[in-house]
């Protein structure tokens, strides 16, 4: 191999590498957002179904009872668990919360038998809960449900708030990414003018030029596609091990994560590819010099 030919394979490929890279970086910002747009609905699930609502039971419940209205409780399709507080339990809350005994300043116990439910995320609403709210007081030995009105609206509030801020980024983003692979790709192929020129001379047509440029760039795009991801797992895997007890996203949407970035390395750099070769052969030979 020649001189000239070796320093000219090692252009295309240093090109190529740097395409690649920008291409990816690009991605990675992309997935990134889209990763937060998935995790912030799965930090509002796990938000709403780590609010808990309080029955109040009757005095003199007997500890079957407690079991029956708890098992009769789970099978309804709105709650995820449930959980028993006794009075004693409920005494230790109270005396932590206000630094002293209430039982010995008002000569009885105050507290109630109470069962704490969590509800399925779509039921954590105001609309919803007045809707649970009566069969759960139909119950036996059922005193009162208490649940904060003002707390729920608020967090479904701004939660709806980040959703549709999260959703203005990312297509922001997304045309920020289509520009900057878009001129990425146009710079690799400003290179090669004067070849897709010949090939219009010699009387290929446009069909049979773009496709091998086509071609290159959506396997271009696909390995940026899959480098992003592995850059975008390496960043969940760290942040992963930091906060373990929150797992907000699932293997699934995960999966579907990796796959829009691939998907999107693919999409953007064969249209940006298209225009940028039609540019070239829409130009006159002789204003190919002067750009």
């Amino acid at each position: 191999m020649s001189k000239k030919k070796k320093i000219s394979t090692a252009r295309f490929v240093n090109a190529k590498i740097t395409s690649t890279i920008s291409i990816t970086l690009v991605l990675v910002l992309l997935g990134l957002t889209i990763l937060i747009l998935f995790m912030g609905n799965g930090l509002s699930n796990y938000v709403k179904e780590n609010m808990s609502f309080s029955i109040m039971l009757d005095n003199d419940i007997s500890d079957a009872e407690i079991k029956r209205l708890r098992k009769n409780l789970d099978a309804q399709p709105f709650v995820k668990s449930s959980r028993f507080i006794s009075k004693a339990e409920a005494k230790e809350q109270l005396i932590k919360d206000l630094g002293e005994d209430p039982e010995e300043l008002l000569g009885y116990n105050p507290a109630q038998d109470a069962i704490e439910i969590y509800l399925h995320s779509e039921y954590a609403n105001n609309d919803s809960i007045a809707v649970i709210s009566p069969k759960i007081k139909r119950q036996n030995n059922v005193r009162d449900l208490l649940y904060q009105q003002e707390a729920i609206d608020l967090i479904n509030d701004n939660l709806s708030k980040i959703t549709m801020i999260l959703l203005i980024l990312a297509g922001v983003l997304l045309f920020i990414s289509f520009a900057l692979i878009r001129n990425t790709i146009r710079l690799s192929i400003y290179s090669k003018r004067f070849i897709i020129n010949t090939m219009k001379l010699v009387g290929a047509n446009g069909n049979f030029i773009r496709k091998p440029f086509i071609r290159n760039n959506i396997l271009t795009g696909i390995i940026a596609g899959i480098l992003a991801d592995v850059v975008i797992f390496l960043i969940l895997l760290y942040f992963s091990k930091e906060y373990a007890k929150m797992q907000i996203i699932s293997v699934t949407d995960l999966l579907i994560i990796f796959a829009i970035v691939i998907l999107i390395g693919i999409l953007i750099s064969t249209v940006a590819t298209y225009f940028a070769v039609n540019r070239y052969l829409k130009m006159r030979t002789e204003n190919l010099y002067y750009i």
